[in-house]
């Protein structure tokens, strides 16, 4: 699959692509999506997944296996070796990635139900057009992941924080990736369950076309939707 450039929303400071990357790939760790003993995917999987070059993502991945990360072997996939690391700066949210977990299910939900429907309200009159684009990307990406869960997790993260700061609230946007993160752990396991992920498909591409046809309410009410699938696993 080849596809465009598109600005990594989360900076906020500049930063090389590279640099970008590497974080991107700390604040999975940091969220639970990739734990130690994880195989994070090829180089062109991820440049897929995270919209950039393979040189990109290979340069990001040098510096994790310099920094102790991840470990590189010839003739196998990278992992993740390492989860004690500094995440303070590469964290997103406003709250220790496990702080939510301390909070009930339904509080979350219930907290989500309110919030991000907000959030994405909004994000659907100032998602630009390559940023809807940048969506529709994400979507052949999930379908080529919907065999491997972590893999299809990564992309789902993508697609949800592509939509999350395209807001005007940076505070809100942060909030709610808070809430995403809620018992990832947990969420590892449920999404491998059979169906789980082809719901998920089937939500994000529903999500996607009233993103395009800039409908809020549509959108909102396609989050609610998705939300409950989510939890209902």
């Amino acid at each position: 699959m080849t596809v465009p450039f598109f600005p990594l929303r989360e900076a906020i400071h500049k930063q090389t692509a590279k640099e970008m990357i590497r974080d991107k790939i700390v604040s999975l760790i940091a969220s639970g999506i990739l734990q130690v003993g994880d195989e994070l995917p090829g180089e062109r999987e991820l440049a897929d997944m995270l919209l950039v070059s393979r040189e990109t993502v290979r340069g990001a991945i040098q510096r994790l296996a310099g920094e102790g990360i991840v470990q590189v072997s010839q003739g196998a996939r990278t992992r993740v070796t390492n989860l004690n690391v500094d995440v303070g700066k590469q964290r997103i949210g406003v709250t220790n990635p496990n702080a939510i977990n301390g909070y009930s299910l339904e509080a979350v939900r219930t907290a989500r139900l309110l919030v991000e429907t907000a959030v994405v309200e909004d994000a659907t009159l100032r998602l630009s057009p390559a940023g809807v684009k940048s969506l529709e990307y994400s979507l052949e990406a999930q379908q080529l992941a919907s065999n491997d869960p972590v893999r299809f997790l990564i992309c789902d993260r993508e697609f949800h924080l592509t939509v999350y700061y395209a807001t005007e609230n940076r505070l809100l946007a942060d909030f709610v990736v808070d809430l995403y993160t809620h018992m990832m752990v947990q969420r590892r396991l449920a999404i491998a369950k059979p169906g789980v992920i082809e719901q998920s498909l089937v939500d994000h591409r529903h999500i996607v076309v009233c993103l395009r046809d800039r409908d809020p309410k549509a959108v909102a009410n396609a989050f609610r939707q998705h939300i409950h699938h989510v939890y209902s696993t």
